[in-house]
């Protein structure tokens, strides 16, 4: 992989990282393909589609964050979008969760290695996380990448959000449609769409909405 590059797909997205920075990034990507050689990690095997599908992906929530404390990635799988997101954020602090021991374990490594202070990767399910010491007093910031429906986001995410918090889904071309069938389900579970990004990713053109959700009930 070429830092460089990676720098070059950002750019449309108005994203831009330092060189450093670019790096680790580039090693995580190669780092994935190294483990998935023997853990099958990911069905993505080819390095250009690891920089574009996984970290450029990931990065695409940078321009949406608004210096949030602490962040929730739920059914995180190999760690995305939540390790790309703390290595260009190293203050954030991140909570990953995955029910894969073997995707946890890589999370871990990658942590150990750069030294991610502030990175957790908790083994489990998603449902198990309200009430835990882990949730704590909540996430300012609650991300999904291809976990589920929004409804059954907002259910997961709900319970774990700081008062003011924001739930961002990440999905493809059916995300518009998706977010129109079900706004009446979401409206009955207290969230309402506050934001609707629609980009393409640089090299393949693969549409991405990122749904911003935020909770307008609370118990």
């Amino acid at each position: 992989m070429n830092g460089g590059l990676l720098a070059d797909l950002l750019v449309p997205l108005g994203i831009v990282l330092d060189a450093a920075t670019l790096e680790r990034l580039e090693w995580l990507g190669r780092e994935l393909l190294r483990w998935n050689r023997t853990h099958n990690l990911t069905a993505i095997t080819d390095p250009a589609e690891v920089r574009e599908k996984h970290l450029v992906d990931s990065l695409t929530l940078l321009p949406l964050l608004n210096s949030p404390r602490r962040l929730l990635d739920l059914g995180s799988g190999g760690g995305f979008p939540g390790l790309p997101l703390k290595i260009a954020c190293p203050d954030l602090e991140v909570v990953s969760v995955d029910a894969v021991g073997k995707k946890i374990a890589f999370q871990r490594h990658v942590a150990r290695t750069l030294g991610l202070s502030g990175f957790i990767a908790s083994h489990g399910r998603a449902e198990d996380l309200p009430g835990t010491p882990l949730c704590g007093s909540g996430f300012d910031l609650v991300t999904a990448r291809a976990l589920g429906s929004l409804p059954l986001l907002a259910r997961l995410a709900a319970p774990c959000l700081a008062r003011g918090g924001r739930l961002i889904a990440m999905k493809g071309a059916e995300g518009a449609a998706e977010l129109a069938e079900a706004r009446a389900e979401l409206a009955e579970l207290g969230f309402v769409c506050t934001g609707r990004n629609l980009l393409r990713l640089p090299v393949t053109g693969s549409e991405r909405r990122l749904i911003v959700l935020e909770r307008s009930l609370f118990p």
